[in-house]
């Protein structure tokens, strides 16, 4: 059959192809952005108690009215608070999804969409599949955005930009100065903000979430996407929900009802319950503690780490210094097979594939396997 390629993407993912690699191999998995750990037991058991309370058939469009009602107490009760309207939150079954749908919602063919590189490889994808045009403005060797870049960027096609805090691959985290200087460029232009803040929580040194929903203006143009997978470290459950005003919410909507129309309900209820009971600074506390255990330790191996990441599951090294000729690929390869220890190549998550003699690790892990990994980084 002759079947049309829909995207630019790799026919199978780095996270994919990484993670067999390390299965392949025994190589410690810190490759894959999911936790090693089990799931809180109070999560399991919701969801088992869901089950047999016969939470198993089809919810409202708009998700289950518990999870939705909790959802909106829990925005508020944030240090900063995200006063969000019960109306204006739709569940949806994953981040990812989340995206592919608010693409789906706004954008024609041949429309623009502005992304900021390195990024999550869904994204140029979900445009493309969607008939729109990926836009690219490369951060700046800090990983900072360059203003006038995304400026010149701008064109009269342009519909949305895809923005991400905390970032994925480097841990950056937008500020409030960010989204104003973000609004001060497109607020003359019907541009429409797509808000990837999956990594909500996990935000660190007494940092906080700075949403676009924080922003009067911003909040009133976007789609913010988040996870229930990254906040519980249950990345397999696949469900997530989306913020946006009363325009945007019944636009997706209904694309999303045609998708999939709901998301599995035992898990819902489940997570509705959990949200009672989640305590958002414990949380925070046991992966900041991961990500500083993981730090310190590699201070001890060849790597290259000078600032730890502000929010996220991961954290970037520079490996120049251990193995200068080869591409950040090559060297992930080379130290999953050698050393037992896989990764991501930061070239992933550009869409040129260019080479940045950096590395993703992802410290969402046990201490015995981020104490496992390092001792077998420290013999290079």
């Amino acid at each position: 059959m002759k079947l049309s390629k829909k995207h630019s993407g790799r026919d199978l993912t780095i996270f994919s192809e990484m993670s067999a690699l390390a299965n392949k191999h025994h190589a410690v998995n810190l490759a894959q952005g999911f936790p090693d750990n089990e799931i809180d037991i109070r999560l399991k058991n919701f969801l088992a108690q869901a089950t047999l309370e016969n939470h198993n058939q089809y919810t409202p469009l708009q998700g289950d009215p518990l999870l939705v009602e909790n959802l909106s107490i829990f925005n508020k009760n944030r240090k900063l608070p995200i006063l969000i309207d019960k109306e204006n939150i739709t569940i949806i079954p994953g981040a990812t999804y989340g995206i592919y749908c608010a693409l789906k919602t706004i954008i024609d063919f041949g429309d623009e969409v502005i992304v900021f590189e390195p990024c999550y490889d869904s994204y140029v994808p979900s445009i493309e599949m969607n008939g729109g045009i990926p836009v690219f403005v490369q951060l700046d060797n800090d990983f900072e955005l360059n203003w006038d870049h995304f400026e010149n960027a701008i064109t009269e096609k342009t519909k949305a930009v895809i923005v991400n805090s905390p970032h994925n691959p480097t841990g950056k985290v937008w500020t409030k100065e960010s989204l104003e200087k973000l609004y001060s460029y497109i607020k003359d232009k019907d541009i429409i903000v797509i808000s990837d803040e999956v990594y909500d929580l996990l935000i660190y040194d007494d940092l906080e979430l700075m949403s676009v929903f924080h922003h009067p203006e911003l909040r009133k143009r976007s789609i913010c996407i988040y996870s229930f997978g990254k906040m519980f470290h249950a990345t397999g459950w696949k469900i997530g929900y989306i913020f946006a005003e009363e325009e945007l919410s019944m636009a997706f909507r209904q694309v999303h009802q045609y998708m999939t129309f709901c998301v599995n309900s035992p898990s819902q209820r489940a997570l509705a319950k959990y949200l009672e009971v989640f305590d958002v600074v414990e949380n925070k506390r046991i992966m900041q503690n991961k990500r500083d255990l993981f730090f310190d330790l590699m201070q001890e191996t060849p790597f290259i780490i000078n600032e730890k990441a502000n929010g996220s599951y991961f954290q970037l090294g520079k490996f120049t210094n251990i193995k200068p000729k080869m591409t950040d690929k090559e060297f992930a390869i080379w130290l999953t097979v050698e050393k037992k220890v896989a990764l991501i190549p930061t070239s992933a998550f550009f869409h040129n594939e260019k080479n940045t003699g950096t590395v993703r690790f992802c410290f969402a892990k046990k201490e015995e396997t981020i104490i496992k990994a390092v001792e077998n980084l420290r013999n290079l």
